[in-house]
């Protein structure tokens, strides 16, 4: 059988010295625990002269899409002046990813975005990000802890299960749900942990499943579940 071909969208160097996060080490694993789910892993980078300008061609070649997590997003894309705490801003990054996403929901592609990933989803549909999340003694959001599914919706149906283990590692998070999303996890302090997008075939979280693919059913199963949906739409064209 064919695999069907996900493209992982590519990451510039960037430094996040407050989170034990590298994007080389990110993307490596993401590439292995798509292959694992029976899909066939394709790095996109995008041109540094002009990010956008093909992008929507590109990103229709492609079966489904995986948009991994990275640095900050630029407060200034939602209207925000940044704090100390934000870092490692790539404005190319900013760029590329806000174009994919903008793609790949005009084009309605199977995707599953990731820790920044689903940041840059909220911002490019017009909400707004937390700059520096505040740890609290009931959720940890450097480190493995419990994620809160909603019942009935794709994420529940997904992982079969209403609590998880999540392992994060982030300072950054939604503030102001964008229109057009719906929260389906969430940490034990109320911190956004998943969303789902109400039309477009794409789900959110704010997590690292890669890590713990080869060993946690629940991370494997949203690599599983993002191939199945990429395959149907390979065998559907």
């Amino acid at each position: 059988m064919v695999r069907p071909l996900v493209a992982v969208i590519g990451r510039r160097a960037a430094q996040v010295p407050i989170l034990r996060f590298s994007a080389t080490l990110a993307a490596e694993a993401i590439c292995e625990a798509v292959w694992a789910a029976g899909g066939e892993p394709v790095v996109l980078h995008g041109p540094a002269a002009d990010p956008l300008a093909e992008m929507p061609g590109r990103i229709a070649r492609f079966d489904g899409v995986l948009l991994p997590g990275g640095a900050d997003v630029d407060p200034g894309r939602y209207g925000a002046t940044p704090v100390p705490e934000t870092c490692g801003v790539v404005e190319f990054q900013d760029e590329l990813d806000l174009g994919v996403t903008r793609a790949v929901i005009d084009l309605d592609l199977p995707a599953l975005v990731i820790c920044r990933g689903m940041q840059i989803l909220n911002v490019a549909l017009g909400g707004t990000l937390v700059q520096h999340v505040v740890e609290t003694d009931t959720a940890h959001h450097n480190g493995v802890h419990p994620v809160h599914v909603k019942r009935g919706s794709r994420l529940h149906a997904i992982v079969g299960a209403q609590t998880i283990d999540a392992s994060s590692y982030h300072h950054q998070a939604i503030d102001r749900l964008a229109p057009g999303l719906a929260v389906c996890g969430l940490a034990a302090d109320g911190v956004i942990e998943a969303v789902e997008h109400r039309h477009a075939d794409l789900v959110a979280v704010q997590w690292h499943p890669e890590d713990r693919h080869a060993t946690s059913e629940t991370d494997a199963a949203l690599f599983a579940d993002l191939v199945d949906r990429a395959r149907k739409r390979k065998e559907s064209r």
